[in-house]
């Protein structure tokens, strides 16, 4: 069991694979079968359409929860987003949690034909997404409506703004794991202070609030030689982090399934982070962690 204060571990797979209607099917199915708690869909040009997607994932699953991770905002209407979220969350029986971003990819806004707005318009964008949702699903007479009240939301990002913005509305407060860079650059991986000083800036501002922090690993390796592991890590990233730094990073998830399991309780202890996003490609590799953590 998790200790006084701490939530219990959660796992979620994002998937960023397209494919056939049968190998969707058959990989949804799979991240349940492999016991994890979510199954999210990205949000980028090249991928799965996302509510389609979580439409699909939930007539083909049980018990998984289905998240959109994370929405890019400014692709959307607030109107027309408030609609398609209460309409997928009634098709998938209230398992929806709904994952709202900000955006940061420049090319994509710009193959949409939406150019690339300043960073902070899209925050104000989104700020203004939430608080529109939660006014609309407020009205007893909106159609259609969500399957039960409001949808737990999920804020991911890494700024001031973003981070206030998630403290203040958001259930689950996802962080990049990512370094700070110029908006629009490619992201590059933060060091472990630099997320201890997100997580512990984002707490500060919740309070007393119950909320649930999640990161996104981007690195997962099961290995039984740990160091090697590391060794690779740090040639493939190219300096941007020691491998001290990577040896201690929440991203980077690398050893035995006990080790990374341990790696995880340590984790969170430091962290506040109890809820761990990985990508497709690594389910079935880290799933053994997932099974020594349930209940943790």
């Amino acid at each position: 069991m998790s200790s006084p204060g701490e939530k219990p571990f959660r796992f979620g797979v994002n998937l960023v694979l397209p494919g056939t209607r049968e190998e969707w099917v058959a990989k949804c199915r799979r991240v349940e079968e492999l016991g994890y708690d979510v199954l999210s869909v990205a949000d980028h040009l090249g991928m799965a359409p996302p509510f389609p997607a979580l439409v699909l994932a939930g007539a083909v699953t049980e018990r998984v929860r289905l998240n959109t991770f994370v929405l890019n905002a400014p692709f959307y209407t607030p109107a027309l987003l408030a609609r398609d979220v209460a309409g997928t969350d009634q098709f998938v029986s209230g398992r929806l949690e709904l994952g709202l971003g900000a955006g940061y990819v420049k090319a994509e806004f710009e193959e949409a034909g939406l150019g690339f707005p300043t960073g902070g318009e899209r925050v104000d964008h989104l700020a203004r997404t939430v608080k529109e949702l939660r006014r609309l699903y407020a009205d007893p007479a909106y159609e259609p409506r969500p399957f039960s009240g409001v949808p737990p939301l999920l804020i991911g990002g890494r700024g001031d703004r973003m981070l206030t913005l998630a403290a203040e509305h958001a259930d689950v407060i996802a962080f990049t794991g990512t370094a700070r860079v110029p908006d629009g650059a490619p992201l590059a991986p933060a060091s472990p202070d630099e997320i201890f000083e997100r997580t512990r800036f984002a707490a500060s501002l919740v309070g007393d609030r119950p909320v649930e922090f999640n990161l996104l690993c981007h690195f997962v390796h099961v290995t039984d030689d740990r160091s090697r592991g590391l060794a690779e890590l740090h040639e493939l990233v190219r300096g941007a982090l020691s491998r001290d730094e990577l040896a201690a990073a929440p991203t980077a998830l690398i050893g035995t399934p006990a080790e990374i399991a341990e790696q995880l309780v340590a984790h969170r202890a430091r962290f506040g982070i109890s809820y761990y996003t990985i990508l497709e490609p690594t389910m079935a590799a880290l799933a053994p962690v997932v099974d020594l953590l349930r209940g943790r």
